[in-house]
């Protein structure tokens, strides 16, 4: 394995971890994420332990490890293999689909089921390499975006990275709220992560109060939104990694929610002097609940 590359505008990537893993690929990530963490990735000569290190092009990056490169990646192609995609949107550039919950956007350890991109490379019929951009938990629906070439996903990456997009959620959380663009603020992963959320409606279910919420999310930290509202004691419904299992046990009881109520519904952005604007309607299980709930 050729153990360093001068970073240029053909394998460009702002953040060393995204770079490492485009360039290294017959590299599990989580080998790469080992290698920096332990200090074998080094960049103009200087050991680099941090994963979102901003890489410029020129840099040489190098990578100082002589062990055994026994976690390389066991399958370096991705198989095409079925699923049934909501195609909201799809020009040259870019695909965009209304992810459904319970199916993860990239096989993993232990994931059986067919994947997100997966399901892409079979749609794709061989006549584009679907690159991922950004991520919604297994869980978690709404817009996907999915990039058509390797340009385009280091384009649509630096947008994400610089947050010129607008990312809006719908979510329905334990508790009575109240307001319009309400702020929240705390430090996740230990950077700032901010939010402003608007009530749409309450609703109150054999004394189970319940809000539905309106999220702009202007940053984008692991599990951001239901860490942050598990904080102000109104975890999302269904959550049972933050929020209260037993008031999730009865709703599941009372109006059948199986997961957590949490969807991407609303994602902006120009890119290529073109403005997209993506719109997912609500999944089928999650219009279920509010409609069982306004009854």
């Amino acid at each position: 394995m050729q153990n360093h590359i001068i970073v240029n505008e053909k394998n460009y990537y702002k953040r060393l971890d995204k770079f490492l893993r485009n360039n290294f690929d017959t590299l599990k990530l989580g080998f790469i994420y080992k290698l920096i963490r332990k200090g074998f990735v080094f960049v103009n000569g200087k050991r680099i332990k941090k994963q979102d290190f901003e890489l410029n092009i020129g840099d040489n990056v190098e990578i100082k490890y002589n062990g055994p490169l026994d976690e390389r990646k066991k399958e370096e192609k991705i198989l095409p293999r079925p699923i049934d995609l909501e195609i909201i949107y799809e020009d040259e550039k870019i695909l965009a689909i209304n992810k459904p919950a319970g199916i993860s956007v990239h096989p993993g350890r232990n994931v059986e089921k067919v994947t997100i991109i997966e399901g892409v490379l079979y749609y794709s019929k061989g006549e584009f390499e679907p690159h991922l951009v950004h991520r919604l938990d297994k869980h978690t629906s709404g817009v996907l975006v999915i990039a058509k070439t390797k340009q385009a996903a280091r384009e649509l990456t630096e947008i994400i990275q610089r947050r010129v997009i607008t990312k809006k959620y719908q979510s329905l959380v334990l508790g009575k709220l109240s307001g319009e663009n309400i702020k929240l603020e705390s430090i996740l992963e230990d950077k700032k992560a901010i939010l402003y959320y608007d009530v749409l409606d309450n609703y109150n279910i054999k004394n189970i109060d319940l809000t539905l919420v309106d999220i702009t999310l202007k940053t984008g930290r692991k599990h951001q939104i239901r860490k942050q509202f598990a904080e102000i004691g109104s975890p999302v419904a269904g959550d049972n990694k933050y929020g209260n299992f037993e008031i999730n046990r009865e709703l599941k009881k009372l109006i059948g929610l199986k997961r957590y109520f949490l969807h991407s519904y609303f994602l902006e952005f120009e890119y290529i002097n073109k403005r997209y604007t993506l719109i997912a309607n609500l999944t089928p299980d999650l219009k279920n609940i509010i409609d069982r709930l306004e009854v």
